[in-house]
């Protein structure tokens, strides 16, 4: 590959990341919880990887020539985003002090990051349309060798931007117990219009 595609991708990949959509309100979310940004990030991040090593695999162009099996992953990601969306608007993150997140372990943030990203249908088709485009078939790398080094550049990429959207929500709400629960909700209700949205697309089609 050249400097001059990969500088290409990147620059197509930056544009994509900096969209606010569920990733951003999910990590803003995890910023007004205290040392839950790192794990959330690395579950969206978990996400995008597992998109890249499916269409490095060939796994995802079977799975997108499948009408049904596509149709059940927008499904699972649509109501898995709705509910989360509902409850961060019931319940909002607000910083308290003293309080104790118990129930909110490591490992639930990084399982949640991954399913709001991983089993969203759209990054999977993103990859498809994508990350082939930028590959190289003169290249002496070979074809899935690429695709991992760009979905690598990619998960950079989005850690970088999503590490700096969850600590700044932690820097500015973390005193601001009112603005963060309305950044909460707002954050909420973003997941459950994108999730509206998915489902929409399915019903119409």
């Amino acid at each position: 590959m050249t400097l001059s595609i990969v500088a290409a991708f990147w620059a197509v990949s930056f544009l994509f990341i900096i969209t606010p959509g569920a990733d951003w309100a999910y990590a803003i979310s995890a910023g007004m919880r205290e040392r839950r940004v790192a794990p959330a990030v690395a579950g969206l991040l978990s996400g995008h990887l597992l998109a890249t090593l499916l269409v490095a695999a060939g796994v995802g162009a079977l799975l997108a020539k499948s009408p049904v099996v596509m149709s059940l992953l927008t499904l699972a990601g649509a109501l898995y985003l709705l509910w989360l969306g509902i409850a961060m608007v019931r319940q909002p993150s607000a910083p308290e002090e003293g309080q104790a997140h118990v129930a909110d372990s490591w490992f639930r943030w990084v399982w949640k990051g991954a399913c709001v990203s991983g089993l969203n249908p759209k990054v999977l088709l993103l990859f498809l349309a994508l990350l082939p485009q930028f590959t190289d078939p003169l290249s002496t790398w070979p074809i899935p060798t690429q695709l991992l080094a760009l979905g690598a550049l990619h998960a950079v990429s989005c850690a970088v931007v999503y590490l700096l959207v969850g600590f700044s929500a932690q820097a500015v709400l973390q005193t601001r117990p009112s603005a963060a629960r309305t950044v909460s909700r707002v954050s909420g209700v973003l997941m459950a219009i994108i999730a509206l949205v998915l489902l929409a697309e399915q019903v119409m089609h």
